[in-house]
């Protein structure tokens, strides 16, 4: 296969990775690594390093549209990020010392997880009212723009989301994928963050936890400008129109779908982890 014509499938591949993640939710990089690994047999390895670079390129790209409208917490986002930076540094350097078939197994174990939040999402927790000392200390509580004005919200256990976000860096790290997921139901089942606050906040850290670990990435030579390219292109173009569709989408039906996709993803991953095909 030429080289403009494996790049060419690449783009195409990436726009609907992009289109497929901004409908659901979770994002391209749950899609991006089993497609250049199974797909195309590209290094687990050199496929996160690509996954990590769409996933800075479209949370930078989304998350100031979040931030301007202000849903998104930035203080939230900002104190929560030195757990996830830390976590996606150990993540990327443990990478380097785990074999592929492991990362592959694991990431496999991760799709799972990502296609049974896809298909059952989480729904808004209960709002508290009472503030929590330590969020109030920081400054954490806020309040979000709704259909009758701006709502207030608490944030409650925070050391405890602290941690949770550090095992989604590592995951973000090791992995080459956002870990939103984790991140979300961080926010929103243990700190009482609304779903809306915490699916744009989670948005406005995913980009910064992407490039902690790209770093390391880039320092091992996993990242290869050539492949990287396309699919980064590949998915904001897939974002962008995936954006416009979920408007009129009907959402329900398309994360069943993503989801029993993600699923035989899932287990061709850990097969071939398993076997040591990849």
């Amino acid at each position: 296969m030429s080289t403009p014509i494996f790049t060419l499938l690449i783009w195409l591949g990436s726009v609907a990775a992009g289109f497929i993640g901004a409908l659901t939710g979770l994002g391209g990089g749950v899609v991006i690594v089993p497609l250049l690994a199974l797909g195309f047999g590209v290094d687990i390895r050199y496929a996160i390093g690509a996954s990590l670079i769409s996933v800075i390129a479209t949370s930078s790209g989304a998350a100031s549209a979040y931030v301007k409208e202000g849903f998104s917490n930035i203080r939230i986002g900002m104190f929560l990020e030195i757990a996830t930076t830390l976590g996606a540094l150990a993540g990327a350097f443990l990478a380097q010392r785990i074999p592929t078939s492991t990362i592959a197994i694991v990431f496999g174990g991760i799709l799972i997880y990502s296609a049974i939040v896809s298909i059952r999402p989480p729904r808004p927790s209960a709002s508290v009212t009472h503030p929590d000392k330590i969020a109030t200390y920081l400054r954490m509580n806020s309040s979000y723009p709704g259909p009758e004005g701006r709502k207030q919200y608490y944030v409650h256990s925070v050391p405890g989301g602290f941690a949770m976000m550090f095992g989604a860096g590592a995951v973000s790290g090791l992995l080459g994928i956002g870990a939103g997921v984790v991140k979300v139901i961080a926010m929103d089942k243990l700190m009482r963050v609304p779903f809306k606050v915490s699916t744009t906040t989670s948005n406005f850290m995913i980009g910064v936890t992407a490039a902690a670990s790209a770093g390391v990435y880039l320092n091992r030579g996993y990242i290869d400008p050539g492949l990287a390219m396309p699919v980064m292109l590949g998915v904001l173009v897939g974002a962008f129109l995936g954006s416009i569709e979920l408007m009129k989408a009907r959402t329900p039906v398309l994360r069943k779908i993503f989801g029993l996709i993600i699923l035989i993803l899932a287990f061709e991953m850990i097969y071939n982890g398993i076997t040591g095909r990849l």
